[in-house]
């Protein structure tokens, strides 16, 4: 049955990075039938911690779609308990990058497969059927894509610069290392050549860490572009600022106003539509302008109430250009 699934081409591409993507990617999967719902997330966040391949986005997805994640945090996994860090603290080994016990066990498992010859791809997809998740999640590519940031310290990782220094060190530049190489993941490229696929998603991640690797890999916006979808993204930018992570000060730093429109400018030439949030519903003549369809909607969820509402009404949006 599980075989059938994968040779079906998914209706919808929900592409998602970190927190906002994966909240609006359980909305999508709420009320679209698993075998439509492709959810495709950021591998530039992925890096090597105590030898172990931790890929923190897709485990964002796989933990909230399957209802395992740790609400109150935002990442990880909820009844957590942190025996391990606790140990490693007493050895005095670096411990900015915080892995709880059962959340070591995906990265254990994950970095074994990977060294007996499975790749990024089947692990996931593994994963996603032990948890019990009906939609197919895919890493955007399963070659090695890694989020370069350049900055007032020097040039850090992403994860150095997320979570270690969070955040703090200004931005000079971004680059997206093994982009040049990288390919889009092999049912990402069927998917986007059928023509059973309707509508792709931009979920409101970080438009320049998130979704940008994604949209570096080879090929990958142009097979977007000459997909035959609609293409709508959701604000990530509410009232100047963002909902959640360092998108608004990543703007401000590279020289941009922080604004829904400027996330909008970002992407001209490539979506449709765009979702505004209502307390920006001003800057909806100025997006129009740009050739961008506008919806204006509660863009804050809070719930998996407000998840679906959002999902049910972006959805119909697409289906409406």
């Amino acid at each position: 049955m599980e075989n059938e699934k994968q040779n079906n081409s998914p209706k919808f591409i929900a592409v998602s990075g970190g927190v906002g993507g994966a909240k609006l990617a359980l909305g999508l999967e709420k009320i679209i039938q698993s075998e439509d719902l492709m959810v495709i997330g950021n591998v530039g966040d992925d890096f090597r911690h105590f030898g172990l391949h931790i890929s923190p986005d897709i485990d964002t997805l796989l933990y909230t779609l399957s209802g395992k994640s740790d609400i109150e945090k935002g990442w990880g996994l909820a009844n957590e308990t942190w025996e391990f860090m606790s140990a490693m603290k007493e050895l005095g080994g670096d411990i900015w990058f915080q892995l709880g016990d059962r959340d070591l066990a995906t990265h254990v498992e994950r970095t074994r497969r990977l060294q007996h010859g499975e790749s990024l791809s089947e692990i996931t997809d593994y994963f996603r059927r032990t948890f019990g998740i009906g939609a197919t999640i895919i890493p955007a590519t399963d070659d090695q894509l890694r989020t370069i940031v350049e900055t007032d310290i020097g040039v850090l990782n992403f994860q150095e610069y997320f979570v270690r220094e969070r955040c703090n060190p200004r931005i000079q530049n971004l680059h997206f290392q093994g982009s040049e190489s990288a390919y889009p993941q092999k049912e990402l490229t069927k998917a986007l050549g059928s023509t059973e696929l309707q509508s792709i998603i931009f979920c409101p991640s970080n438009p320049l860490l998130s979704i940008d690797p994604i949209l570096s890999i080879q090929g990958l916006k142009k097979a977007f572009a000459e997909s035959g979808a609609k293409i709508v993204a959701v604000t990530p930018i509410v009232g100047g600022d963002a909902i959640k992570g360092p998108a608004a000060k990543n703007l401000r730093e590279l020289g941009y106003p922080v604004s829904a429109t400027t996330v909008a400018k970002h992407y001209q030439g490539l979506i449709h539509g765009f979702v505004l949030d209502k307390r920006d519903r001003e800057e909806a003549k100025q997006i129009e302008k740009l050739g961008i369809s506008v919806l204006v909607a509660e863009t804050i969820m809070n719930d998996l109430e407000t998840k679906i509402q959002l999902a049910e009404k972006t959805l119909q949006f697409a289906n409406s250009i």
